[in-house]
């Protein structure tokens, strides 16, 4: 392993050993029936994001080993329609750990399965906490690049693991109403 390739200096969970995103990653495949298109004959926005959260969740379940939540969803913007009868492809990776979180990205692409046409059609970001067995944070296994891409994306998710955190101290400070 080069230097690289390693994994941020020694932080709290660091006792754990290191994961590459390869041995956690996640592809799921889903076909839209019925009861997941609204009256257009495409699928429910609700949908596609609940199949995100599961293909992410089990992504950040296998990396670290614990029990998982979702924190967060980043904002997620639909490309293109998915319709009735297609296959759906979720591909889910961990871009990113902190102490207790990780960042996972997911991607999703529709198939028409009669014409072999395929569309990006979402993507999403999404951020879990590990659990012990009280149901507190605990720490997350940390994340071992093995390549320029895998460092690329982490290098991404910090940026957005810094956006995402004003955000919600933002959020926070708001008054109710």
């Amino acid at each position: 392993m080069t230097s690289a390739s390693k994994t941020s200096p020694a932080a709290p969970g660091s006792h754990l050993s290191p994961k590459a995103p390869r041995e956690s990653w996640v592809e799921m495949t889903e076909i839209v029936l019925p009861q997941h298109t609204n009256a257009l004959g495409t699928v429910f926005g609700g949908v596609v994001m609940s199949w995100v959260d599961i293909a992410a969740a089990t992504c950040a379940l296998r990396h670290t080993n614990r029990s998982v939540v979702t924190a967060s969803m980043d904002a997620m913007h639909f490309l293109a329609p998915i319709k009735l009868g297609w296959i759906v492809t979720l591909k889910a990776a961990v871009n990113y750990t902190h102490k207790t979180s990780c960042e996972v990205g997911v991607r999703v692409t529709a198939e028409n399965p009669l014409t072999g046409e395929r569309n990006h059609t979402a993507s999403a970001y999404l951020t879990f906490v590990a659990l012990d067995s009280n149901g507190r944070p605990t720490p997350f296994r940390p994340i071992e690049c093995e390549s320029v891409e895998e460092r690329q994306r982490e290098e991404r998710a910090r940026v957005r693991r810094a956006a995402r955190l004003q955000l919600k101290e933002a959020l926070l400070k708001r008054p109710v109403s």
